[in-house]
């Protein structure tokens, strides 16, 4: 295979799997990623379900960021010695499937080689957060493992040919693997080992570049310790797991807000001279439906917190915008939500720094920020999402997005296929 080339580079690697018959079920070992976690309790949960959850080594519990790091490393390593965990015997690319319903997402797990030139073909859309940055590397480092697959999109020609057509016949064979989780999806993996299947993947997707729909931090990692290991290293590459979003398309899903020291009465008061304010009916799938007809017309938010009843923020002042929203940006991204929500309502409006995690917490799931807001005092902040076209063009025009703009989904499952370094 050449390395040099205009888009992706991806390589098979050996991938580190769970051996079933040291586990309970590899249902139970799974985790989502380590940003959807909602801690404490889904931390808990995921603990207790198995002794060998994959959360022990994406979130280890300590007294510090080394000794946590520390913890991880030795897990992973006691794991392998004793055949919990083993690696394959020989490098493959990975077919990884996801189907809940009529919701079906095909993929490539593989290993992607990190260059000067990958500013150009990966194209991140959001902006990272220094300290999560800190907090990957420093397990990365100490672990020298890739725990979770980044989520890459690309656009194909819609057909099942190159790259998808080898997973379209791929999976006509038994799976390497096969669960289903509590959510509902089940999963599915197959290894690609033919070297005249892995040529044409790797053919087809020197042709592309891709958009990271989910892992920004990650990514900024392994660029980091990229950086911090002159090559020829195993830090030249990252895993991943590439999606052709013509041909499987993903879903894409707001980032909620929970504000942890800002009660809504307060946040309301602060809003109301500069946004509408208004209460809208529950349920929450209700107040949701509010939210989407607000947002066809401008920016719109739905707020609540220990008052049980939500509350509709849209047609922010024209004025406050102007004076809080930078100029010399695009007009798609100066009206995203999230603009408006960082730059003015939390730097302007409430006052709050959207780098303090005692202040603020990003959430995925929407029923969870509510839950959280109305038991701890604070206040939620529910976004709409943002559609896949806008945040693409962004990207292609080198502008990334306010940090957690988006959710594309469903999210890989953690735990399925590793890749340690030493074995790669």
């Amino acid at each position: 295979m050449n390395t040099a080339g205009d888009g992706l580079d991806l390589r098979p690697f050996r991938g580190v799997r769970y051996v079933p018959e040291r586990i309970g079920s590899l249902a139970a070992v799974t985790s989502p990623p380590y940003d959807v976690v909602v801690r404490p309790d889904g931390l808990l949960h995921l603990e207790s379900a198995d002794p060998h959850n994959i959360v022990r080594l994406i979130l280890p519990q300590a007294t510090s960021p080394q000794s946590r790091n520390d913890q991880a490393a030795a897990t992973l390593h006691s794991w392998l010695a004793e055949g919990v965990l083993a690696p394959d015997t020989e490098p493959a690319f990975y077919v990884y499937e996801q189907r809940n319903g009529d919701m079906l997402q095909r993929g490539l797990i593989g290993a992607l080689r990190l260059s000067e030139a990958s500013e150009g073909v990966v194209l991140p859309h959001e902006d990272v957060m220094p300290h999560v940055v800190e907090d990957r590397a420093g397990l990365m480092r100490t672990t020298a493992a890739n725990f979770e697959p980044l989520l890459l999109t690309y656009r194909g020609n819609g057909d099942a040919t190159g790259a998808t057509a080898v997973i379209e016949h791929t999976i006509h064979r038994a799976p390497l693997l096969s669960t289903t989780t509590e959510d509902g999806y089940s999963h599915r993996l197959w290894s690609i080992t033919e070297p005249a299947d892995v040529r044409t993947i790797h053919d087809d997707l020197a042709q592309h570049q891709a958009l990271i729909a989910d892992g920004h931090h990650r990514w900024a990692t392994y660029l980091r310790l990229r950086a911090e290991h002159p090559s020829p290293t195993p830090w030249d590459h990252g895993l991943v797991l590439l999606v052709d979003t013509a041909r499987y398309p993903l879903r894409v899903r707001a980032i909620h807000r929970l504000l942890n020291r800002l009660p809504i009465d307060r946040a309301l008061a602060a809003a109301a001279p500069f946004f509408r304010v208004r209460d809208v009916a529950g349920p929450l799938t209700e107040a949701l439906v509010s939210l989407a007809e607000a947002a066809k017309d401008g920016n719109a938010f739905l707020l609540t917190g220990a008052d049980d009843t939500y509350h509709l923020l849209d047609r922010p002042d024209r004025a406050l915008l102007d004076r809080t929203i930078p100029a010399d940006r695009p007009e798609a991204w100066r009206t995203l939500d999230a603009t408006v929500l960082h730059s003015t309502l939390l730097d302007h409006v409430w006052g709050i720094p959207e780098d303090s995690p005692a202040d603020i917490a990003y959430i995925h799931d929407t029923e969870a920020t509510v839950e959280k807001a109305r038991h701890d005092g604070g206040t939620a902040v529910l976004m709409h999402p943002v559609r896949e076209e806008v945040v693409r063009e962004l990207a292609r025009q080198g502008v990334t997005m306010p940090r957690k703009s988006t959710s594309f989904g469903p999210k890989p499952a953690t735990g399925l296929v590793l890749r340690t370094l030493t074995n790669d």
